[in-house]
This record gives C-alpha cells, structure tokens and sequence, in this order.
C-alpha cells in the first residue's frame, strides 16, 4: 500500500517514531476525564520493535503479531495490596504498528488508538480475553 494524505498527513515517508508518540499523546490528551486521569502516571515509550526476551516470555515467534504491551501492576491489583514490581509502563512498537496499518488500509491513528486502548484495559486489570471482548474481537464470557 502507498503511502498518502489520506491515511498519513505529510505522506511519502514511513511515520517514525516520535510520529507515533505524538498520535499517541495526542490520544491520550482526548480521552474523557476519568480515564485520561487513570493513565496520565503511565509512561508511553515507542519502540522500533520488541525484545527478544520479551517475545520468548510471551511465547510469540512472529514480532510482527506485538504491537504493544504494558507492564506493571494493574490497577485492581493495586487496590488488592499487590505491591508494585517495577513501574507501569506501555510499550507501542513502531513496525508491527506500521505493518498493521498497512494490513487494515485505516489512518495510523485508528490502529494506534486501539493498540493503546488494548494496553490501558490490561493497565485497569482486564485479561487478553476481556480486551478483544471488549474490542469485539474475543468469544462469549465463560
């Protein structure tokens, strides 16, 4: 697929990544009230790709399938008396970002939003499953 105005303003180059972090910002500056004040602590770092250790603990051969992840402890997990392990922090990787914008033929932000909306529910506490739920990805609830 082209690259143009329509999906990404200035068109003709591949969005890099301070581009991403900008749309993501930028998203997060638009959430409502409530949430945008839930997530305003946690860090958005934009990568080129994952790690291999990280894509070996997932189990994911293709880092292709890793647009985003969060880590940290969740926020119904806070509220349990489950202490913190490390800092929460949402991870966006840059070229399976890319790769899944060109795959669904949408604007960059529309993949960017749902991978940072995906991360922020497993930041609320919600497992894989109730994010594609959700997102209208996932099956019936067990």
């Amino acid at each position: 697929m082209r690259i143009t105005d329509e999906y990404w303003p200035g068109a003709m180059y591949a969005p890099t990544i301070n581009d991403i972090a900008t749309v993501a910002e930028r998203i997060l500056r638009e959430l409502p009230d409530p949430l945008r004040r839930l997530v305003a602590a946690v860090p958005v770092r934009v990568e080129e790709w994952p790690d291999d250790e990280l894509l070996e603990d997932l189990e994911i051969e293709d880092p292709l399938e890793l647009t985003g992840y969060y880590t940290g402890v969740p926020l119904d997990e806070r509220e349990a008396g489950i202490p913190a392990s490390g800092p929460d922090i949402i991870y966006l990787f840059r070229m399976p970002i890319l790769y899944e914008w060109c795959e669904r033929g949408c604007s960059l932000e529309e993949v960017v939003f749902d991978v940072l909306t995906h991360e922020i529910g497993h930041h609320f506490g919600m497992s894989e499953e109730e994010v594609l739920r959700m997102e209208g990805r996932g099956g019936e609830p067990s």
